[in-house]
């Protein structure tokens, strides 16, 4: 049996430019649907779908203030993922380091 991970929602939310463009927009601080929605030829509804995902997947939070609905990125997640990057980050580096160390040997090596 197959367990899913949080962060698969994560990947599958990262995995859309539209997506991407929208949480780098909200890193510059807490936007209105319709400021985020300004710079897409998308409609207002293709854009509250990837709204969806984005919130499905943690990465943020929609809030109502009277009439306005506001969105912030919850970093939560990302922390998160930036955390099982750097697992394999570090194992990719050893590797380089023992690749380096065996090119040291192998010019030592030569006549």
């Amino acid at each position: 049996m197959t367990t899913v991970h949080p962060i698969d929602g994560v990947f599958a939310a990262l995995s859309d430019p539209t997506r991407r463009a929208i949480l780098a927009r909200l890193a510059l601080g807490e936007a209105t649907v319709a400021e985020l929605a300004a710079p897409f030829p998308i409609s207002a509804q293709a854009v509250s779908k990837h709204l969806n995902v984005l919130e499905r997947a943690g990465l943020i939070v929609r809030t109502r203030e009277a009439q306005r609905r506001r969105v912030r990125i919850e970093p939560g997640p990302l922390r998160d993922l930036a955390g099982w990057v750097a697992q394999y980050q570090r194992l990719w580096e050893e590797r380089y380091d023992s690749l380096g160390t065996y090119l040291d040997t192998l010019q030592k090596e030569e006549p």
